[in-house]
């Protein structure tokens, strides 16, 4: 166990309850500065360490279990969908795959707006602008199947490995693999090896999203 992984453990849980560092430290009760990146290091350079009595303050606050946040420790890129259910209760905007490369389902910032949406209730997600897509076609099989639901959140981190949903200035909305990402292309790749991976320059993507839930 790394300090740097339980640190990456612990962003990774505030952006999927829709929450900065400072704001998962303020829900656990703790000092809002407490998950600071100044604080993670002493002064003098040498690695400072969560202490257990906040883990488990964030893990009440979060409603995630102690199994869960062992994976985001151990590189798991997303909770578990269900250490991330809090209520089934939130609606939360669907569309159609094919449908979200249409005008006026996303705004500039790649967030849901437009009365032309759906709802549905899946499982309560921290990022307020989270939203459903309905996967059409077979290019993500045997992960995502065609009908499968997807959640997205704009606001969850992303690296190299998740499973994403792209816009291109096209207009083309695409679920991929993040292969790669540099500071002028990106590379997806597709699941399933009978479709071909693609690679844009990062002016050709208008966003990049990560998936965080699916329905299987």
């Amino acid at each position: 166990m790394k300090h740097e992984d339980i640190w990456r453990a612990l962003d990774t849980l505030a952006a999927e309850t829709g929450l900065s560092a400072s704001g998962l430290a303020r829900r656990a009760g703790l000092d809002p500065t407490t998950f600071n990146p100044s604080k993670r290091r002493m002064p003098d350079g040498r690695p400072r360490w969560p202490s257990t009595e906040s883990l488990a303050k964030v893990l009440e606050a979060t409603g995630a279990s102690l199994d869960a946040f062992s994976e985001l420790v151990s590189g798991a890129r997303a909770l578990a969908s269900a250490a991330t259910i809090r209520s089934v209760t939130r609606r939360i905007p669907l569309i159609g795959l094919a449908q979200a490369g249409g005008e006026g389902f996303f705004d500039d910032g790649g967030y849901p707006v437009g009365g032309g949406w759906d709802e549905v209730s899946l499982p309560e997600i921290g990022d307020a602008n989270a939203y459903a897509l309905e996967i059409s076609g077979d290019s993500m099989e045997p992960v995502f199947r065609d009908g499968d639901m997807v959640i997205v959140s704009p606001a969850a981190p992303i690296r190299r490995g998740d499973r994403v949903v792209v816009r291109t200035t096209d207009g083309e909305v695409m679920a991929k693999q993040l292969a790669r990402r540099s500071a002028r292309r990106v590379e997806l790749r597709s699941l399933n090896p009978a479709h071909p991976d693609y690679s844009f320059d990062l002016a050709e993507v208008t966003w990049i999203h990560r998936i965080v839930w699916a329905s299987q």
